[in-house]
């Protein structure tokens, strides 16, 4: 009889690592490398905010975010963590990517601000607390496993928590605007930033979602106006877009 290797599930993707992890030193550079995430950046605080507000019925005006526990997961340098912390959340960033975590180490400490960062993907996670909050913004694009990566993520959040995925649709229309368009003509991202196959249908994160006791509360596209420079929330949802799910 011959004995099986045994095998160790993980999420983690290495190429995609080695790719985000080359990129560490410019994270908060606004002009540098991560320009379109810069640019992205408001839109998807301003709706993580509000809906975290409408659902947990918050009411502190100076510090909105007060007393939410959140998880960024893949928080590259910190650019969500950092403006989630400063609106009195406990936030929690965890990336697979050792250099990543030191670049946001290193700013949240010039900025006195206290986020506890770990190098670990979700599954490696040991918490003695659940999360109300989760934040999968432009990550599952970019794991080995999606279903596995968020079964290990929905294992993190507590009954009736949100976890919020930001995402790019598997269309015609984003491969030719956020691969083609972004990458190779317009040059906003590096070439091989994004992988067409790796692209996510809203039904198909919902159908594993689902699988998880996390039910889909809000679906909204994201649009880039080249002529005003800046994204909006919109009902277009074939190329970039991001959802709510709750926990039951």
């Amino acid at each position: 009889m011959v004995c099986q290797p045994f095998i160790t599930m993980t999420s983690i993707n290495k190429k995609e690592i080695e790719k985000f992890s080359k990129l560490a030193t410019e994270w908060w550079d606004p002009e540098g490398k991560f320009k379109p995430l810069h640019k992205f950046n408001p839109i998807r605080i301003k709706y993580i905010k509000e809906n975290i507000i409408h659902n947990f019925k918050l009411k502190n005006k100076a510090k909105p975010l007060m007393g939410i526990k959140i998880l960024d997961i893949g928080c590259g340098g910190g650019l969500l963590s950092e403006p989630m912390s400063r609106m009195g959340a406990k936030v929690t960033g965890i990336d697979a990517s050792d250099k990543n975590i030191k670049t946001a180490k290193l700013h949240s400490k010039k900025e006195k601000l206290k986020i506890d960062y770990f190098c670990s993907s979700p599954e490696k996670l040991k918490v003695k607390e659940k999360f109300d909050v989760i934040l999968n913004m432009e990550i599952v694009e970019h794991v080995q496993d999606i279903d596995f990566f968020l079964k290990s993520c929905a294992k993190l959040l507590k009954k009736n928590g949100l976890m919020f995925v930001a995402t790019i649709n598997k269309t015609f229309k984003s491969y030719i605007f956020a691969i083609v368009g972004a990458e190779y003509i317009l040059r906003w991202l590096p070439i091989g930033t994004h992988e067409w196959e790796k692209f996510v249908k809203p039904d198909d994160l919902k159908k594993i979602l689902m699988k998880y006791d996390l039910s889909l509360n809000k679906l909204d596209g994201m649009n880039f106006n080249i002529v005003k420079d800046e994204w909006s929330i919109s009902k277009d949802l074939s190329v970039n877009y991001i959802s709510k799910f709750i926990k039951s």
